[in-house]
């Protein structure tokens, strides 16, 4: 996905409505959805639709073990918080906050560094001894506000923060959960909006990261790069105008250079941004204007097309 796409898309919700302003309705659904993203792929018991009765509709949900109800409400109250603690700068303060805010009531030290050493099942990769946590964190602060104060790309950055925190490991359990929250403060900081990393999402999520210790961490920045521009589609159909309505692909192919079949095929290769709605690549008439933009390339049809009426 190129920058300069996201840059477009990001740029247009930015005129809709400033990320602290979205309608408490759109917050609250785009916190549901993180809610239920972060959870699942983690193990956490409850559905979709079970987050979204919890949360959106206030209403309990039978049969449910009560850590995971308590997790799905904490985090979302976590995850409403971000906004008002983009303004501050990330400290070791913050990550204990946060872990805290999740695991209060859940794990006996929620809110404090692990005092044993752990090991993360699947991966080769050894988290650091207990005694080298808070060392080790505290030069992943600094160096996050060192490269933050030049300027460094933001998605580059947050590929490398994510990764850096999750190979420490400083909590014993839900280093995940904090280093996705961690990850979407970052962004909004910044001014992005915050990205979902969903259960089919989990095997690709840890192979970036298993790849990173290689030293690459292209495909991990990559990844953001695509779910980026998931959650800009996102917000930018509830908010935006009749152009940023999500269409299927065969829909908007009707007025575009491109056939369906070329368009799904740059939607999988994750260069035109694009939702999978009951198995259907979802885009927008203003994401397709603007790819075509700046790409500019791909097989045109040979009979005549019409662009998107003004």
């Amino acid at each position: 996905m190129q920058k300069a796409i996201l840059e477009a898309l990001r740029h247009e919700l930015l005129t809709r409505s400033p990320l602290d302003a979205l309608p408490n309705g759109v917050w609250k659904r785009t916190g549901a959805l993180n809610t239920w993203g972060t959870n699942a792929i983690e193990g956490n018991t409850l559905s979709r639709e079970d987050v979204e009765r919890i949360l959106l509709e206030q209403k309990s949900v039978a049969n449910r073990p009560m850590p995971d109800v308590m997790e799905t409400i904490q985090h979302a109250a976590a995850f409403t918080k971000l906004v008002e603690r983009r303004m501050a700068p990330v400290r070791l303060v913050t990550v204990l906050e946060l872990h805290e805010e999740v695991f209060r009531g859940i794990e006996v030290d929620a809110g404090q560094w692990r005092r044993i050493n752990v090991r993360i099942a699947g991966m080769k990769h050894t988290p650091p001894r207990m005694e080298k946590v808070v060392p080790m964190m505290s030069r992943w602060e600094d160096e996050y506000g060192r490269r933050e104060m030049l300027g460094e790309d933001v998605l580059a950055l947050a590929a490398w923060m994510h990764f850096e925190f999750e190979s420490i490991h400083p909590f014993s359990d839900g280093n995940g959960r904090v280093g996705r929250l961690l990850l979407n403060l970052h962004f909004l900081k910044h001014d992005w909006p915050p990205v979902h990393i969903l259960p089919p999402d989990r095997d690709r999520y840890l192979r970036c990261l298993v790849r990173a210790h290689d030293g690459n961490l292209s495909d991990l920045e990559g990844f953001l790069r695509a779910t980026m521009a998931r959650s800009l589609l996102d917000l930018l159909d509830q908010v935006g105008t009749r152009r940023d309505e999500l269409r299927p692909l065969r829909v908007l192919s009707r007025h575009s250079p491109h056939s369906a079949k070329y368009l799904g095929l740059r939607a999988g290769q994750e260069e035109l941004p694009a939702i999978k709605v009951s198995g259907d690549w979802h885009s927008s008439e203003r994401a397709l204007r603007t790819y075509t933009a700046i790409v500019g390339r791909g097989a045109r049809r040979t009979r005549g097309t019409k662009d998107f009426p003004g």
